[in-house]
């Protein structure tokens, strides 16, 4: 194998295309070749990502001479058939998840990578996440004691018909196939492999699995129970208990990069404001019509973007997008960055999370901002958050500036 990795893409859907993107900015890899089913499809793929070949079949990426890895994006009920057709040709996979639809599937993908002698591996890619590391630091330092006990769980409302792939038994539906994999490879991971299973599951009319429940018995002794749904919304939460407390966990399905808090701070005096900030909470400026961000995120995105590596448009769909490099708590010394602005009569700020700047829009926050009413602005940020699910932690504090000459008046007013 040369020493750089020369991938090729089986699939050409989004969680292909975010792949892409990640791949182009890791070092030591190059993207060689795309397949997709249709020529044609293949091609746009190609042509957005400067891929020197498209093939319009999945045999032709099995036989490429110039691929050493394929990557396998296509529907879940392709999996174990791709996978081997790759591996037939000499292909090292790494397979999306699910890996196959079953155990005789699995079973079958795994003999043929071990009779091959090739590279074969699930892309359960939270394992390798900073935040797992030193789940697994704290785990190892005894802090807690003995882990015994372990819950996990991931839970949303899918919608679509029968005919949706989510619910689509032929095309590897179910929340066990689709979400369910999460909590079970987070808590194989931790706590070891999987001796025995107990499950109950709520059936659909079409025959996928809405919601699934399940206890797992670890090889080391320790129980861990796990849930999954299509139909709730679950907290997202890993919690590890030990006879000296827990460690609970929602880094892993928040995509952050560490475990801590992100934070921002402005402080007003005479015509002047400084400003604090850690993470990827922001503040913004509302000056004369106009919305500015005064703060960078400390993110892995930020970073590939300030080397040239990502576009801004790349950007806003990396996977690593959500992936921060700085945060309050996660380190044993305090790293924030800080800055100043000169206030004007009428400046508006706004405070906020993540949680809030993910769901809404610059321009949303413009138009709340533009009018100066700091309790209504605040209010209708957060509302309109919540309505479009409000996936994190949603914080807000907008504060106004006006009449900074008068000595008599508070320079900023904020509210919550």
């Amino acid at each position: 194998m040369s020493k750089t990795v020369r991938w090729g893409i089986l699939g050409t859907g989004r969680i292909a295309r975010d792949f892409a993107t990640a791949l182009r900015a890791t070092p030591g890899a190059s993207i060689a070749a795309v397949a997709s089913r249709e020529h044609a499809t293949a091609a746009a793929f190609a042509n957005d990502f400067d891929i020197p070949l498209a093939l319009g079949s999945y045999d032709g990426l099995a036989a490429c001479p110039d691929v050493d890895l394929v990557y396998i994006g296509t529907p879940h009920a392709l999996h174990a058939d791709n996978a081997l057709a790759m591996l037939a040709g000499g292909k090292g996979v790494l397979c999306e998840k699910p890996f196959a639809l079953n155990r005789a599937q699995a079973d079958t993908v795994v003999a043929a990578a071990r009779s091959r002698n090739l590279f074969l591996m699930e892309a359960m890619w939270t394992r390798y996440m900073p935040a797992m590391a030193e789940v697994r630091r704290i785990l190892a330092s005894g802090i807690l004691g003995e882990v015994t006990q372990a819950s996990a769980d991931f839970g949303f409302v899918a919608s679509g018909g029968p005919e949706a792939r989510l619910f689509n038994p032929l095309l590897g539906g179910g929340a066990l196939l689709d979400v369910g994999i999460y909590p079970l490879s987070i808590t194989a991971f931790l706590l070891g492999d999987v001796e025995q299973v107990r499950a109950q599951a709520e059936m659909g009319p079409t025959g996928v699995d809405l919601q699934t429940v399940f206890t797992l018995r670890h090889a080391g002794g320790a129980l861990s129970t796990c849930a999954c749904s299509l139909k709730a919304r679950t907290p997202g939460l890993l919690t590890l208990s030990g006879a000296n407390g827990q460690l609970r966990l929602e880094a892993a399905r928040r995509q952050v990069q560490r475990i801590g808090s992100t934070v921002v701070l402005l402080v007003a005096g005479e015509r002047c404001c400084g400003y604090l900030w850690a993470g990827d909470s922001r503040i913004y400026l509302c000056r004369h019509g106009r919305l500015h961000q005064l703060t960078r995120d400390h993110s892995h995105v930020e970073e590939l973007k300030a080397r040239g590596q990502l576009t801004a448009e790349e950007a806003l769909h990396h996977p690593a997008q959500h992936l921060i490099t700085r945060a309050v708590g996660a380190m044993d010394t305090l790293d924030l960055d800080q800055d100043t602005v000169d206030l004007d009569d009428g400046d508006t700020f706004l405070l906020c999370s993540d949680g809030l700047s993910n769901e809404v829009t610059e321009q949303e926050i413009l138009t709340e901002l533009a009018p100066g009413d700091c309790q209504q602005a605040a209010q209708r940020l957060v509302d309109l958050a919540l309505s479009r699910g409000g996936r994190d932690n949603i914080s807000a504090v907008v504060v106004h500036a006006e009449d900074l000459g008068c000595a008599d008046k508070t320079q900023v007013n904020p509210t919550l």
